[in-house]
């Protein structure tokens, strides 16, 4: 009978670096951005969705591009698993989306808010409950431990925005996934440097931030961007 990940000791999941290690040490993390997130209010709630964004789209990132072929390579009906996460993970993009564009007064900030903190708790279950068990019944410890290793590299150099109309599968996703993170990452350093200078320079970091967000809404639409995907998820 399987367990879920979220019962079982370090050791049990493979050490420290095994996949299932990791992927369960950033849900926890996760859970505590949550929390923070729960009843806080304008720049303040801005300041917590923001890290929940860089830490939620980067770990998506890699398991789209790493972890997730090799689910569908061993497990019999792991490319139908597979795609429900994958739902899940595209509904997160377009929600956060939506949450960018609309803004702090957005009459539908809050129902769109409950349904992103929805979205990823039940990503959390079926990854923890599901997926990762039937992962951990068909890999030896060092292979996972040789999966974390690979997936904790792609996920420090994936993006940390959302991009709705990327693939959510290779190989779309990983031919697009080097220059929109080079440019989410860019993004990231500016809008904190726009943060610490005096307002008047303001103005000049923000249009720096949006050109930058045009540029990445080209590679987002190059078709290259979209092999590999299924109807139900990119837009």
């Amino acid at each position: 009978m399987t367990r879920s990940i979220a019962d079982q000791t370090v050791e049990e999941l493979g050490g420290p670096g095994s996949v299932l290690a990791r992927q369960r040490k950033d849900h926890i993390q996760l859970d505590r951005l949550l929390h923070e997130l729960d009843g806080s209010t304008g720049t303040a709630q801005e300041e917590v969705l923001q890290r929940i964004d860089r830490l939620v789209f980067s770990h998506a990132f890699a398991e789209e591009t790493v972890l997730w072929p090799v689910i569908r390579r061993v497990l019999p009906d792991g490319d139908a698993l597979t795609l429900q996460v994958e739902e899940e993970h595209q509904e997160v993009n377009e929600l956060v989306t939506a949450l960018e564009r609309d803004g702090l007064d957005s009459p539908e900030r809050p129902a769109r808010l409950r349904r992103l903190v929805e979205v990823l708790r039940e990503d959390v279950r079926d990854e923890e409950d599901v997926l990762f068990p039937r992962l951990q019944e068909a890999l030896s410890p060092d292979e996972l431990r040789a999966l974390g290793r690979r997936w904790a590299i792609v996920a420090r150099l994936s993006p940390t925005r959302p991009h709705p109309t990327v693939s959510r599968r290779p190989p779309g996703n990983a031919l697009s996934a080097l220059p929109l993170s080079l440019i989410d990452r860019t993004r990231d350093a500016v809008d904190a440097g726009t943060r610490r200078v005096p307002d008047r320079f303001a103005p000049a970091g923000r249009a720096l931030s949006q050109g930058l967000a045009a540029v990445a809404g080209v590679i987002e639409r190059v078709p290259l961007s979209r092999r590999g995907d299924r109807p139900p998820t990119s837009r």
